[in-house]
């Protein structure tokens, strides 16, 4: 069996991640030109990855500090999964991307950086997108500068909500 070797994961992996408080806590307090938070819904927001798998690498938080789906409410976990579709809209808009991963990790052994704070990925993918430069450079090749996504998907969140604030009205003189 070939195994493939990335040794400077292991600080990430086996930190506590409390030496700061909660990154995810903290996040939509930050100034909109340095935040990277690209939407804010009622429950939860959309968030790039600080330490993205690819540019436009998105993540859903509830604004509530929660660690399990559990501990979710019904409003919490609906909000989770409508912003993932509107993700995957916004992403397909603004990248159009061959694919997406959606996936969460819940604890620590299951791959969950931050254990105390639930979240959901969403990563746009294309054809032939991974390569050797993180295994063997230890370094992400990203074409895009992380600001630069940032105001790239608040642009097409921002369409999309007004899109969605209409449907419903519509919805609701129909109804």
């Amino acid at each position: 069996m070939d195994r493939l070797w990335s040794p400077w994961r292991l600080q990430y992996v086996t930190s506590t991640g409390d030496a700061h408080g909660c990154v995810f806590c903290e996040a939509p307090s930050a100034q909109e030109s340095e935040s990277l938070v690209v939407h804010r819904g009622r429950e939860c927001y959309v968030i790039l990855n600080l330490f993205p798998y690819n540019s436009g690498h998105l993540m859903v938080v509830p604004n509530r500090h929660i660690g399990t789906l559990a501990a979710a409410s019904h409003d919490e976990r609906c909000e989770m999964m409508d912003l993932t579709r509107m993700a995957e809209e916004a992403l397909t808009e603004a990248y159009r991307p061959q694919g997406l991963n959606v996936w969460m990790n819940l604890g620590r052994s299951a791959g969950a950086g931050i254990v105390d704070h639930i979240h959901i990925h969403i990563v746009p993918r294309w054809n032939g997108d991974t390569n050797f430069m993180t295994v063997v450079g230890e370094v992400r090749v990203l074409p895009e500068d992380i600001l630069q996504s940032a105001q790239r998907l608040r642009e097409a969140f921002r369409r999309l909500a007004q899109d969605q604030k209409t449907e419903d009205r519509r919805q609701e003189t129909e109804g």
